[in-house]
């Protein structure tokens, strides 16, 4: 019998409402928003209309594009696309969100 597959989760903070919710191993920032009944502002969901761009104080991401529509600058400054973006530890982010349920 193999061990369970255990699926790394991490979680995301919404400043400044101080929301939280998890966001799974390989699932973007913003499907997991989605899944916990937030909603971020979205266009496109692949990286090039820049609709959901916001800034990530704390934390690690790994984007699933190899071409994100974002800048070198914007990254060093801290900048993301949750569209395309997958936590590979807490993180936090400061975006527009709503409750929409969950």
């Amino acid at each position: 019998m193999s061990a369970p597959l255990i699926i790394p989760t991490f979680t995301v903070t919404i400043v400044p409402q101080g929301w939280q919710f998890p966001a799974e191993a390989g699932t973007t920032v913003l499907a997991a928003a989605e899944l916990a009944g937030i909603r971020l502002l979205s266009s496109c969901r692949n990286g090039t209309c820049r609709t959901c761009l916001c800034h990530m104080p704390e934390g690690k991401i790994r984007y699933m594009v190899d071409w994100p529509g974002i800048s070198p600058d914007e990254r060093l400054d801290g900048y993301i696309l949750p569209c395309v973006a997958v936590a590979e530890s807490d993180i936090t982010i400061q975006a527009r969100a709503v409750r929409t349920g969950n």
